[in-house]
């Protein structure tokens, strides 16, 4: 090592030591302490946020797959939260969002686009999009059929949103890049996730299940950027394995759920007096391997009774929809507030922990789709037999039809379900009829869809998936293409491991799962949790051995990046954007009440309410779909101060609440609903509730409107 080289690594030790106490002094982000001497920072770091909120009206959600669960208005906003990071020539940028799942067409969209600004900087092998798998959002946008059905097919208004939401925060990322030094902190959080399917999970080898404390990982993986020389902290990226869905299936307003209120709430407390979205520190919560953990902690009792459901089948009485998983609160609105502010609490803890380790070393990363039905991998059975196992077809079984306890299905299906129905196999051979070798390869799960032979009027599950890994430093992210469950990770946690220790001088100290990144393949089982057939292993779409190929494909993967080795990479899905088809109906027109204008308050707030309560109005509304108020808001509570309003709550705010409905069941007349529960740590004094929309006329114009509620005291 040369001198500059011994000088600087004497430095970095210091100020590893001196961490702990430099970050007792934090006020706002800004460190008070500054060094005396510069060291270089290890990598170069843009963090950018942007509005992706899709149409919060009328468009089906997805996440739960009730076609019944269509948008009425908005509680908290979506956003894209993107993350880039440069070593000496090498780039990666990790973008998490919020919503259920993110598609092929949108990756590749969104990298169309960034080309055309930055060239090959941005591709296929160092990009990530990751959701964080909230259940609360419009649909329409993944084009893989089973995926847009509950909003009736594709939805251009929602793929634009999110493709441009992205797109804007990668460019805010990319024009703040900054010399800056990254962290990575762990904590446990407890009472906040609980495993859905313990039967299943209990399947697993008892010498494996004893390696671990609980049957879910508890553990949250923080990096924390912070500039250099500066020191002032720029963001928190974490990692965390629980469902969004503690807002559960009877939800129809746009939510980001527990983790996207854990970002909020970070956010709000480093950027003081700055509206929701626009300020320079960004905390994301993405997902990981949440496939089987469920944020709804009091678990699945029968709603009619009380009593334990079936743990098998998750049935009372024979019906799913009788079993259904609460908690920790009172109804979904209180439990996503306790399970999202643990998650910002623990996050703030491990922020001034004394624990955090610098990562110092190389930024490598590799990507390749991979063709899971051609597939082979060598299995190890209990007994030490060896086999050879191959990917399947995509099916889902029975048990996908039956739900989860956050979400249960329709009709007769259960949980555990290893018979066929007659009727349904009819209705499925009418689609597309499973082959004996369908059938053979997917033992013991009965076929419920066949969707790798559906091809009418287009693709309904990807066959090719996209596997990724980046190695920065010692942490090793993988970005995986579906929910793998709590042992599926942990698993494709120590293959990777194993593999960086193999093939590199380096030792791999944190292994991250970042789970439903760029393509969406439903679940992802262990072999052993697939013979009981919940709802994961009838979701795990490409057979019982789909965890045992994708192992082997990241052993691959990883073995051929670090030894400098080409990778044959299988051709990348069938861009199928021009065949898409869209069922949602259109805004036609919108119309006032009679003897009304557009943003007229019909009902307004008491003249005085007290804090701790919650006060609403009316306003005569166009249709929200006119204008998504991307980076803006459809409402605003103000307070008289110093002869002029000003804003205090938009509706990215947890006080707010947007609900919006056409008056007369489908009709041109709507009417908007604004919430605002008057939190007790509210000042005192004159406020208003403010209105912002657009209608449609006749000629298909789109015309702005405002309007406001009268003054009313809040005491």
């Amino acid at each position: 090592m040369d001198v500059y080289g011994c000088v600087h690594s004497f430095f970095k030790q210091i100020r590893m030591h001196l961490q702990a106490f430099i970050n007792t002094f934090q006020i706002g982000g800004i460190f008070i302490l500054n060094f005396l001497f510069v060291i270089n920072a290890d990598y170069r770091v843009g963090i950018g946020i942007s509005d992706i909120t899709g149409p919060i009206g009328q468009i089906g959600f997805l996440g739960y797959g009730n076609p019944f669960q269509k948008g009425s208005g908005l509680h908290l906003r979506q956003y894209a939260r993107a993350f880039v990071i440069k070593k000496d020539l090498q780039c990666v940028a990790f973008v998490s969002i919020d919503t259920t799942m993110t598609g092929f067409g949108l990756r590749k969209q969104v990298l169309s686009t960034l080309q055309k600004n930055y060239g090959s900087l941005y591709n296929d092998q160092n990009f990530v999009i990751s959701a964080t798998h909230t259940h609360c959002v419009p649909g329409g946008f993944m084009m893989d059929l089973l995926y847009d059905l509950p909003s009736f097919g594709f939805v251009q208004e929602t793929f634009d949103s999110l493709h441009n939401g992205i797109v804007q925060a990668v460019i805010k990322a990319h024009n703040s890049i900054q010399d800056a030094n990254i962290f990575v902190t762990k904590g446990t959080i407890l009472n906040v996730n609980v495993n859905r399917s313990p039967l299943a999970y209990l399947l697993n080898p008892k010498t494996e299940r004893d390696k671990y404390s609980y049957d879910v990982d508890k553990e949250l993986t923080q990096l924390k950027f912070i500039a250099s020389p500066s020191n002032k902290l720029l963001g928190v990226l974490h990692w965390f394995p629980v469902h969004p869905t503690s807002m559960n299936n009877t939800n129809r307003l746009v939510s980001s759920d527990n983790v996207g209120y854990a970002s909020i709430l970070f956010e709000q407390h480093f950027n003081k007096d700055t509206p929701i979205g626009n300020g320079p520190f960004v905390a994301a919560f993405a997902s990981s391997n949440l496939g089987d953990v469920s944020p709804n902690i009091k678990g699945p009792i029968c709603i009619s009774t009380g009593n334990p459901c079936d743990d098998v089948t998750s049935t009372c009485d024979g019906k799913s929809q009788h079993c259904i998983a609460s908690g920790p609160g009172i109804d979904m609105f209180e439990s996503t507030k306790i399970i999202g502010e643990k998650l910002f609490k623990k996050g703030l803890e491990l922020l001034h922990s004394n624990q955090s380790r610098e990562i110092d070393g190389p930024l490598e990363y590799r990507h390749r789709y991979v063709n899971m039905p051609i597939q082979v991998a060598n299995f190890t059975y209990p007994n030490g037999t060896e086999t050879k196992v191959r990917g399947c077809l995509s099916a889902m079984g029975y048990a996908f039809a039956a739900g989860t306890t956050d979400g249960p299905g329709a009709f007769n299906f259960k949980q555990g379900s290893k018979t066929q129905n007659p009727m349904w196999n009819f209705i499925r051979n009418l689609v597309a009829e499973p082959t004996k070798d369908d059938i053979a390869c997917h033992y013991p799960k009965p076929i419920f869809l066949t969707t790798g032979r559906i091809k009418v009027p287009y693709r309904w599950q990807p066959q090719t998936v996209s596997i990724q890994i980046i190695l920065l430093g010692d942490v090793a992210i993988a970005s995986v293409p579906g929910e793998f469950t709590t042992m599926a990770g942990r698993r494709l946690k120590q293959t990777i491991a194993t593999t960086v220790a193999t093939y590199s001088k380096l030792s791999t100290k944190d292994v991250v799962i970042a789970g439903l990144s760029n393509i969406y393949s439903s679940y992802i089982a262990t072999p052993e949790e697939y013979e009981l057939q919940r709802y994961e292993a009838a979701s795990t779409i490409f057979g019982p051995h789909t965890l045992t190929i994708y192992l082997n494909v990241y052993n691959n993967l990883i073995k051929s990046m670090l030894n400098g080795e080409p990778l044959d990479t299988d051709p990348e899905p069938e861009d199928i954007s021009n065949k898409v088809l869209s069922f949602a109906l259109p805004v036609w027109f919108d119309l006032p009440l009679v003897g009304y204008r557009f943003g007229d308050c019909r009902v307004q707030p008491p003249s005085t309410a007290k804090r701790g309560t919650t006060v609403s109005a009316i306003f005569v509304s166009g249709n929200p779909r006119n204008n998504l108020m991307r980076g803006k808001t459809f409402l605003t509570i103000e307070r008289w101060i110093k002869e002029k309003w000003v804003v205090v709550a938009t509706d990215s705010n947890w006080e707010t609440k947007f609900i919006w409905k056409n008056v007369f069941f489908i009709s041109a007349y709507s009417q908007a609903t604004i919430e605002w529960y008057i939190d007790k740590n509210i000042p005192i004094g004159i406020y208003r509730i403010c209105h912002f929309g657009h209608y449609k006329s006749l000629n298909g114009e789109i015309i702005p409107y405002i309007g406001a509620t009268r003054k009313f005291n809040v005491v």
